[in-house]
């Protein structure tokens, strides 16, 4: 069954928010849903900790553990917890949302599998995800062109670009993540504030279709 090109799926998250890992698995299968459903599929970043500077003290480092165990026993999704050992990090996500955002030049704005790549990079092998020397195999993988990659990277453009994704999705009234919408010839509706999973995803999107076509 195919549907108007009107409605289109938003996925609003950050590479470093442990949930949106967690959730990951279903907003793929959500993705093939849509495509088979001929419907868009968006990609917007949010910002959970833009900026940083948060003490990196054992009191921080215990508050992501618990958070850390908490997505892997909701959804059995893998963390290495070597990042924790470490004696100092900054906690910005800006520089992970930026990549997403950069990434759009030569992957579009829909491409799951590179934010997965740099989900999978930070949590499962423990990177930081603002040193770009961490990026390179996955520039690798998907056939970018790294120095042209960091370049674009580093630009003021996708600096602003990147603010404007954290704007926008403000001006949504999203204010957690992750945030799946759906976006129908301008009315936002929300399909899950959280993790969430497949199952639930496909059943109020389904409704929805199902609401749409009946009236």
């Amino acid at each position: 069954m195919t549907h108007n090109k009107t409605l289109k799926i938003i996925y609003v998250g950050d590479p470093m928010c442990s949930w949106c890992w967690g959730i990951a698995p279903a907003l793929s299968k959500l993705q093939d849903l849509a495509q088979n459903l001929d419907i868009d599929f968006e990609i917007r970043v949010g910002g959970l900790r833009t900026g940083g500077g948060e003490p990196w003290n054992q009191q921080m480092k215990d508050f992501l553990k618990h958070h850390w165990e908490q997505v892997h026993e909701a959804s059995g999704q893998v963390f290495n917890y070597d990042l924790l050992a470490r004696d100092a990090f900054n906690y910005d996500t800006e520089p992970a949302c930026r990549l997403v955002v950069a990434s759009r030049k030569w992957l579009g704005i829909n491409n799951l599998a590179w934010f997965t790549a740099l989900q999978r990079r930070f949590y499962v092998d423990s990177k930081d995800l603002a040193d770009l020397a961490n990026i390179k195999p996955l520039c690798d993988d998907f056939d970018l062109n790294y120095q042209a990659f960091r370049e674009h990277f580093n630009s003021e453009k996708v600096k602003q670009q990147t603010l404007s994704d954290f704007q926008t999705t403000r001006s949504w009234g999203v204010q957690g993540y992750p945030y799946v919408l759906l976006h129908d010839e301008g009315r936002l509706i929300g399909l899950a504030q959280g993790s969430s999973p497949f199952e639930k995803l496909q059943a109020r999107l389904q409704e929805y279709l199902s609401q749409k076509t009946s009236v």
